[in-house]
């Protein structure tokens, strides 16, 4: 059971509209973050990260945004910026040379399904083992001196929408999805799920939790495709002007972002990244490159995908508002990370007290998913 001191924190962060500064987390913290963070990530933020069951009959795996970048060319208004015609042109390190506008678009033709959008190499290496090769992304945001919210966030090199009538929808290039976990003096209080373009918020003791080696972790499923994450197995709806999506989830292949990932900080106050470290193959890539990656791509508010295609392009096709290819969204940046209520979406946000409850989700909103 939470302390008082615990439950008071709960009660400011769900009543104050606007957060305390974070205070100073290093000398190399503060608004320069082009310098390299010298504070990891806290310990909790390892600790209690989630084990995420990717579903058993998944087709489009977690990628590495750094492979990701190298298969796109940055585009506006499906024409390529000037410098930059080729795939590989942009990295990490420069990606926020590129104006919001950028679309990041496929080289090849999307309807092949090439290697590097399948990103079967990011596929866990067993159903229990929990390690896949494509580093994900963890964000520490302190709110204030007892109260810090640490994201984790999931990318995937491809979306595939799901059919309706037989009709297939929302195929986009590039997915963010993330949870997030609030910490009141270090302890976990409640968690919050991403679903497309809607999410829903637990409390802590709502959650099913690992075991063994994984005890005290929450169990989270995501969505076949779409990569929505639940809080629990089974089938969940979503609707679109059409009619009813299915989510399918089960416990398939475990995924733990702990043992691959990329860590920042992320400052509210000057609204900049810096890093802190990491794991494995996200460790190394973040630490080693040379140019190094820095921090500055996730401040880039672009779309991390095509832009939706002409009706007059083959495959294209759009009834009632809904079409089978949409533009691709906008990152981590725009996920709301200052957030004072645990949803994205703040207005209205209901933290369940059971999984069985879910936010009623509705016709997604592609840029900000």
């Amino acid at each position: 059971m939470p302390s008082i001191r615990q439950l008071a924190g709960i009660l400011a962060a769900a009543a104050v509209s606007s957060a305390a500064p974070a205070p100073a987390l290093s000398s190399s913290a503060g608004n320069n973050n082009n310098k390299r963070q010298t504070t990891p990530l806290p310990d909790y933020a390892l600790t209690y990260a989630p084990i995420s069951y990717l579903y058993s009959g998944e087709s489009w795996w977690p990628s590495d945004v750094a492979t990701h970048l190298a298969n796109v060319i940055p585009e506006v208004d499906f024409v390529p910026v000037s410098g930059y015609t080729s795939a590989g042109s942009v990295t990490l390190a420069t990606l926020n040379d590129q104006s919001s506008s950028v679309y990041l678009t496929s080289k090849d033709n999307v309807d092949t399904s090439p290697a590097w959008l399948v990103s079967a190499y990011g596929k866990p290496t067993t159903t229990t083992g929990g390690y896949s090769a494509a580093p994900g992304t963890i964000i520490a945001v302190q709110k204030n001196a007892t109260w810090v919210d640490v994201f984790y966030f999931y990318f995937y090199s491809y979306n595939y929408g799901g059919k309706v009538i037989g009709i297939n929808f929302d195929d986009h290039v590039g997915d963010w999805e993330h949870t997030m976990i609030r910490f009141v003096d270090g302890a976990p209080t409640a968690m919050y799920f991403s679903q497309h373009g809607s999410g829903s918020a637990y409390t802590w003791a709502a959650l099913s939790k690992g075991t063994g080696a994984n005890a005290g972790r929450p169990l989270t499923y995501i969505g076949t495709g779409g990569h929505a994450n639940y809080a629990k197995p089974g089938k969940e709806d979503y609707t679109i002007a059409l009619g009813i999506v299915s989510d399918t989830t089960d416990a398939g292949f475990a995924w733990d972002l702990a043992q691959n990932y990329r860590g920042y900080w992320f400052d509210t106050a000057s609204a900049t990244f810096s890093e802190a470290g990491g794991a494995n193959v996200g460790g190394s890539e973040e630490g080693s490159t040379s140019p190094a990656e820095g921090a500055t791509w996730l401040q880039w508010g672009g779309a991390w995908g095509d832009e939706q295609y002409a009706s007059s392009r083959s495959g294209q096709y759009c009834i009632f508002g809904e079409c089978h290819y949409t533009s691709g969204p906008t990152g981590p940046v725009a996920k709301n990370l200052g957030r004072t209520a645990m949803c994205q979406t703040e207005s209205g946000c209901t933290v369940f007290t059971s999984v069985d409850d879910l936010t009623h989700q509705s016709k997604r909103t592609h840029r900000s998913k």
